[in-house]
């Protein structure tokens, strides 16, 4: 036997109960209430014209309440961006220009709004710029005078026709006329978080010259990228650190033959905490790195790993490519993959530089230097310059849209401009391949003629 639903609680605007039930303060439940009690709704029967001159007196009614309720916000809002620049300045961290918004509020009682623009007025005639209010719409007459009064109290003098390069002189001559955010000192080794993300403009480099920092978090993820990294020719030679919650830093190649049969355990933030106060783990992750020459060095952690890394960041050398994953799991593989196809074993010339693709839609292209990649679509059994092929057909082509006849690699093979692939998942990476084969090829002499 079912029994019915209980009713749902009738709204009763009338009712302070019924606002504050949604969240009202008491005090806005009692006038809201009232309002309705004054100007409840017309009986069913009352005509449309009735109706709307009851809305139009209740909504006249309300408007003292809401320009209250928007004042109130107003005041909370400048009280909110006044506290947070009185603690800046407390904990002594404060810019000139913000330092500035305070001076307007306390010397000339400027609300919010005014005493910032009172700060612009005033911090552009103190680093030498040309007085140049704002002309926005939104701008009031309150806040250009007070821009022109911050820019009289900078050190400006609109009178004086070479008063903006008497101060930018003036400024060039001050150590501080420049924001503290806008100069901020770059650190002589900046952390691994602060890294950019792969890209393929930096030069390939050999593998043994190469260092890859991971993580053994995500449930196999460490021996997943290990098994990327190992599967390239030469891959062995690189310096391959994993970080985990037990041991710290342990090496790479001993930890893809002890790969744990379960998930490794997360990395809290009392075990990070740990490994940060341990001084052995910047000595193990040091012995790690030896002293092999590095040039490419990559970050694939993420949290609580990348901090632990952040407090060891003085160990890692400084080289020409320093990066690190980002972002969602999918573009941090597909960073790693950016990454892997820069590494080489030595056994040959590759190009570098940026890869410009063209849209798909079109049929995709890559150019790389003189070369262009192209995809000339599917390939019929019989076609093909090296004898029956399957697949889709890749054209590298040079100015003109002729093919790159008469090239070879350093050790002499010809490269052939016509390369078929089976998968056209991979028609990216082997157009990627491709180009970097021709950009380090030698065009030979009778080909040239």
């Amino acid at each position: 036997m079912t029994t019915a639903a209980a009713p749902a609680a009738t709204f009763n605007p009338a009712d302070p109960h019924c606002w504050t039930a949604r969240g009202r303060p008491i005090e806005q439940a009692e006038t809201l209430a009232a309002i309705w009690q004054a100007w409840p709704d017309l009986p069913p029967g009352a005509s449309p014209d009735a109706r709307m001159a009851r809305l139009k007196a209740r909504v006249t009614a309300m408007k003292p309440f809401n320009d209250a309720i928007a004042a109130e916000n107003e005041r909370e809002r400048r009280a909110r961006n006044f506290a947070f620049m009185d603690g800046k300045a407390a904990r002594g961290e404060i810019a000139d220009h913000d330092l500035a918004i305070l001076k307007g509020r306390d010397l000339h009682g400027y609300h919010w709004n005014e005493a910032v623009t009172y700060a612009w007025g005033w911090y552009g005639a103190h680093s030498g710029s040309p007085y140049g209010p704002s002309l926005d719409a939104r701008r009031t007459p309150e806040q250009l005078a007070a821009y022109d009064r911050g820019f009289a109290d900078g050190g400006g003098n609109r009178d004086d026709l070479f008063d903006a390069a008497r101060r930018g002189n003036l400024a060039a001559l001050r150590s501080d006329n420049r924001r503290s955010d806008d100069a901020a000192t770059i650190p002589a080794r900046p952390l691994p978080s602060s890294w950019p993300q792969p890209g393929d403009h930096a030069r390939p480099t050999r593998w043994s010259r190469r260092l890859i920092i991971l993580a053994d978090s995500d449930a196999g993820t460490a021996g997943d990228v290990l098994a990327q990294i190992l599967a390239r020719p030469g891959a062995a030679e690189a310096a391959i650190v994993v970080l985990g919650p037990d041991a710290g830093f342990v090496s790479g190649d001993d930890y893809a033959w002890t790969l744990p049969d379960a998930a490794p355990r997360p990395l809290t933030r009392e075990r990070a905490e740990a490994l940060i106060a341990d001084t052995a783990q910047g000595e193990a992750l040091r012995r790690l790195i030896g002293p092999r020459d590095i040039d490419d060095v990559l970050v694939a952690l993420q949290g609580e790993h990348l901090r632990v890394l952040d407090a060891f960041a003085a160990v890692l050398p400084l080289c020409r490519s320093m990066e690190r994953t980002r972002h969602t799991a999918l573009l941090q593989r597909g960073h790693l993959r950016i990454w892997l196809d820069r590494g080489h074993d030595g056994a040959g010339n590759i190009g570098a530089g940026h890869i410009r693709w063209g849209k798909a839609i079109h049929g995709l292209t890559g150019k790389l230097g003189e070369f262009t990649a192209r995809y000339a679509g599917p390939v019929a059994a019989s076609q093909g310059r090296s004898g029956t092929r399957r697949g889709h057909l890749i054209r590298i082509e040079v100015a003109g849209g002729l093919p790159a006849m008469g090239y070879a690699t350093s050790s002499g093979l010809p490269l052939d401009p016509e390369i078929v692939i089976t998968n056209k998942a991979h028609l990216r990476r082997e157009m990627a391949v491709a180009l970097r084969a021709f950009a380090g090829a030698t065009r030979l002499m009778h080909a040239a003629a």
